[in-house]
């Protein structure tokens, strides 16, 4: 079974930062926010591997957690993985820290009422919104709570969607649970297919299509003819942004290749170490 651990880091919030967000929540007094790291181990570490986790996470200006309950935790969304946390993970890994599974990154926003009682949970809802991204983020009500972060769920199992009893229609309803957003002339591409196949398709390969064909992938729509007022016009919407590079494309190497770019560099000094290190 894993143990978790979990460490107070450096301040959060720079000064401008916190009084904007006193201004915008008159209502509350706002402590500050603190980085806390949540640490799963595949055994308890020993006094040398924790002094080495403790120089890794020791950063920026340290501060003491205030001394209140009233805190609300923002963490990575539950069930993702964040950047920071593959990073953090890596370099301890290289670091020797072999027994660390993974290490993740919240951040403990303090806060107290001026009337000086405990914040319930309407008072959490109001801020909530102030201090986190509801689409990548999380909101917990205290640091043990960030164990959710490591919850091990064993893998689902694959599942189909029975077009050839249901048709057209079941495949609309999996679109819907699954959140595909499927055109209709996809719903009636897949469900041509499959039923020409003469099976159902599964979870995955809906999932997989409805991502291979999205408009971030393929830009059907970005990339397409169209027509104002009846007049054709003679490039897309993105043609008209790669007109800038054609027009000056001075110092460029590579522009609009799968998503990138490169730009001509410079000659410079950088530091390395040497071959002692």
């Amino acid at each position: 079974m894993p143990d978790f651990l979990s460490l107070p880091g450096s301040a959060a919030i720079s000064a401008f930062r916190l009084d904007k967000l006193r201004k915008s929540l008159p209502e509350y007094a706002c402590q500050g926010a603190l980085y806390w790291h949540f640490i799963e181990w595949r055994s308890t570490p020993d006094s040398a591997a924790m002094s080495t986790l403790q120089q890794l996470l020791t950063y920026g200006d340290t501060t003491q957690p205030p001394a209140s309950d009233n805190l609300l935790l923002v963490t990575p969304r539950i069930g993702t993985i964040s950047p920071w946390s593959s990073k953090a993970t890596d370099i301890a890994h290289s670091c020797g820290l072999d027994a660390v599974i993974r290490i993740e990154r919240g951040t403990a926003w303090y806060f107290s009422r001026h009337d000086g009682q405990p914040l319930d949970h309407t008072d959490r809802m109001r801020i909530a919104p102030h201090i986190h991204d509801r689409m990548t983020e999380s909101v917990l009500d205290n640091l043990d709570a960030a164990r959710q972060l490591f919850i091990h769920l064993p893998p689902q199992p694959l599942n189909t969607t029975d077009i050839q009893q249901g048709g057209r229609a079941a495949l609309v309803d999996a679109n819907r649970a699954m959140g595909l957003a499927l055109s209709d002339d996809e719903i009636d591409y897949l469900t041509e297919q499959f039923s020409r196949m003469g099976r159902n398709p599964t979870d995955v390969e809906l999932m997989m299509f409805a991502q291979a064909n999205s408009e971030h992938c393929r830009h059907k729509i970005f990339n397409a003819s169209w027509t104002i007022d009846g007049q054709a016009q003679n490039q897309s919407l993105f043609g008209m942004i790669r007109t800038t590079h054609a027009t000056r494309p001075q110092n460029t190497i590579i522009a609009y290749s799968d998503n990138s770019s490169v730009i001509a560099g410079a000659n410079i000094e950088r530091f390395y170490p040497d071959a002692d290190g």
